[in-house]
């Protein structure tokens, strides 16, 4: 029988020695492997990475009474796989199943969703003054930040209100090497540790305390002693600055020696401040593919697929660059998945990673704009949220030709609401003077680079979905500012955006059967509105829109304004009736795109079944 097979609770780990634990930890990263690897998807390197970690903060503290939060929420593997949620990794991040990040609804033990990054802390912060409040219960606050979250602002405010708030909280630093690696002696390893020995602390009080009473030199001896232990801290402890901060400071740990890592949280919980405990980890531990990759570590076990959006970006951006010696490409910790790997090998020191730091991402492109570069910021549409007062103010209001390439834009599938990129249309087109391309094939994608690069007079973004691209001839690519008109009918124009002009197309020619005459429009671009497709929708009965971004607000809702606008001096019946598909405004769950999309009715099926509906067939 298998260790992991007597694992139902946190509760089940105290009574395993540490001999047993270590052979435990190994059956985990095997269990970890083999679920990642069967389901095809999964978060895998950090997992591997936080093992004896998750095993030792559950030994240490009593979750769910103790609140264990973590950033980012896909190295919680281990946590839900200790929590009673082993045979839920059959379904991890498929739909109806296992989240891959810790959800509320699946067990009392998580307690933020947490898929963005560096906002730990901050609740950590939340959750630590609700428990000194009077009405909290006492719990104890524990945040586990790393795998790249520290290099996020957010963090660094949240620490500073921690710090000079004097609420008890752990932040647990879990670094891996790949982002935030300070380097610290054995001797400050020493000191540090010595520091927050709660016997170590009362026993020098007590030091503190007699010399203060010897008569006439005390305090003249106490402020010596202070100063000479202020003076070892500044020679041998780099982190002076967590505790300019107000936080105390323990570590570096070695967070694969379960023993150490719990001494170490045991005498942070004694304490009644706020404290750092920096862990050290290996990401990717115990997997040798993982540790072989020098990119992420195996961070997941997905990658940028031939023929798919991200690759056209790739390729487009590499020849634009080849002619435009001022173009820049910047991302916030996603060169790979956001294609711009292959694009620094191309062009060493012309792509730029700022880390988990989206703001700084988009102000820094407004900048670069100013100084007569031409910044290319490709990050997840989901991220972009993040960043949208900088990109109205900073970008928007200075008029600064900034491209934004929007990748994982519409349903993503698999990461769930956080991850889904609805926003961003609705968002953008709040901007004035934004333009907004929304490809529909491969091919598209390259043109419409190359036309948002002509664009100088202001910031346009690009915007593309997770999926495959379709691959089309040249006479069915657009370019410029124009729509394109995909075929002509006199019942029905059918326009559809981005990924769903596949869906009108269809449609279209289940309509045709049924004696129902559509034209089809590919917008392209979707703010402002080509006035020809405009023109062309008013001379149909029925208008009918498709968008896989949020129908409040949305392009729908744009268009819809501009036909009753060019149609006001009409009759009240020989005005077109205009009806918007789109997201509803709500957060949706995890599945696969095209499955998400089909349940709410944004397929062929629903298309046509929504004109059908409206023209009363």
């Amino acid at each position: 029988m298998m260790l992991l097979d007597r694992i139902h609770c946190p509760a089940d780990l105290r009574r395993l020695s540490h001999v047993q634990l270590d052979e435990l930890a190994l059956e985990i990263r095997e269990f970890i492997v083999d679920a990642v690897s069967r389901t095809g998807h999964g978060h895998l390197g950090s997992n591997l990475g936080a093992v004896e970690l998750t095993l030792a903060l559950h030994r240490v503290f009593d979750s769910p009474r103790d609140i264990l939060l973590w950033d980012i929420g896909h190295q919680a593997y281990v946590h839900k796989l200790v929590t009673g949620r082993r045979r839920a990794f059959d379904t991890l991040r498929q739909a109806g199943g296992m989240s891959g990040y810790p959800c509320r609804d699946e067990s009392e033990h998580d307690w933020v969703e947490n898929s963005h990054a560096s906002t730990i802390i901050s609740y950590a912060h939340g959750l630590a003054v609700a428990q000194e409040s009077g009405i909290g219960e006492g719990r104890r606050v524990v945040a586990v930040i790393g795998d790249g979250a520290l290099t996020g602002g957010m963090a660094y405010e949240a620490l500073n209100n921690l710090g000079h708030s004097g609420k008890k909280a752990i932040i647990i630093l879990n670094d891996n090497g790949r982002s935030y690696a300070p380097t610290v002696g054995r001797m400050s390893e020493t000191v540090s540790r010595l520091r927050v020995d709660p016997r170590y602390v009362r026993q020098r009080a007590r030091v503190e305390d007699a010399v203060r009473k010897v008569p006439y030199v005390g305090d003249h001896l106490a402020w010596g002693m202070q100063g000479a232990l202020a003076g070892m801290r500044e020679m041998l402890e780099p982190p002076v600055f967590f505790e300019s901060l107000g936080m105390k400071y323990t570590g570096p740990i070695d967070g694969h020696d379960i023993a150490g890592l719990e001494t170490a949280l045991r005498h942070a919980a004694e304490l009644e401040e706020p404290i750092v405990v920096h862990v050290l980890t290996d990401k990717g531990k115990g997997h040798a593919p993982a540790e072989a990759d020098d990119v992420k570590r195996m961070h997941d076990i997905g990658a940028a697929k031939p023929g798919s959006y991200t690759a056209a970006f790739t390729e487009a951006l590499i020849k634009e660059a080849e002619n435009r010696p001022e173009l820049v490409a910047i991302t916030a910790a996603m060169p790979d998945s956001t294609g711009l790997l292959a694009f620094n090998d191309a062009f060493p020191g012309r792509m730029i990673d700022v880390g988990i730091a989206e703001q700084h991402a988009v102000t820094s492109a407004a900048g670069m704009a100013m100084g007569g570069l031409r910044p290319v910021v490709a990050l997840y549409s989901t991220f972009l949220s993040r960043a949208f007062d900088q990109t109205n103010l900073d970008v928007g209001l200075h008029g600064q030709p900034v491209v934004f390439c929007l990748d994982r834009a519409g349903i993503t599938g698999d990461d769930g609401a956080s991850h889904h990129g609805v926003l961003d249309m609705v968002l953008l087109s709040k901007v004035p003077g934004m333009a907004i391309f929304a490809p529909s094939s491969y091919q598209e994608v390259q043109q419409m680079l190359h036309d948002a690069l002509e664009i100088t007079s202001g910031p346009v973004a690009i915007r593309w979905s997770k999926t495959a691209a379709p691959h089309v001839a040249e006479a069915e690519v657009g370019s410029g500012m124009r729509g394109r008109k995909v075929s002509s009918g006199t019942d029905v124009c059918l326009i559809g955006v981005g990924k769903l002009l596949a869906a009108c197309t269809e449609a279209a020619e289940v309509l045709e059967a049924e004696g129902i005459s559509c034209s089809v429009w590919d917008p392209r671009v979707v703010h402002p509105l080509d006035p020809a497709l405009v023109a062309d929708a008013t001379g149909h009965p029925l208008v009918v829109s498709a968008e896989d971004g949020y129908r409040d607000g949305g392009i729908g809702a744009t268009l819809a304004d501009e036909v009753a606008e060019a149609t006001l001096s009409r009759p009240a019946g020989k005005r077109p009736l205009v009806r918007v598909m789109g997201i509803p405004t709500r957060y949706l769950d995890q599945g696969k795109p095209d499955a998400i999309l089909a349940g709410l009715g944004l397929d062929a099926t629903g298309v046509a079944a929504e004109v059908r509906r409206a023209l009363g067939r």
